[in-house]
């Protein structure tokens, strides 16, 4: 089992440089130790024929056709509330300083 010595999370921490207290060093020199050994436990089950994933269950898109149906607006509908139109498309002002 490998350890993680507290000299260790403070070299990280310098690495990083991020001040750590005595305190936390110690607190996450304890929790970098769990750390590793839970790894340490999933490398001992991992073998070659047991592809690395993400997750459990392959995820898959679900996706629909692109049907037009009945209900579809209007140019002049969809323009009817907007608050800047040019007759057949939203105008929307300039942001982070661009010109038009």
């Amino acid at each position: 089992m490998s350890e993680i010595s507290a000299e260790q999370v403070a070299h990280l921490a310098g690495l990083a440089r991020i001040a750590l207290s005595p305190e936390e060093i110690e607190t996450l020199t304890t929790e970098l130790g769990q750390i590793m050994t839970a790894v340490e436990k999933v490398s001992e089950v991992a073998t070659p024929d047991v592809p690395p994933t993400s997750h459990p269950i392959p995820l898959e898109n679900v996706y629909r056709d692109d049907v037009i149906g009945d209900d579809v607006l209007t140019v002049e509908e969809a323009l009817s509330g907007a608050p800047e139109s040019d007759g057949s498309r939203f105008v929307v002002s300039a942001i982070l300083g661009e010109e038009q």
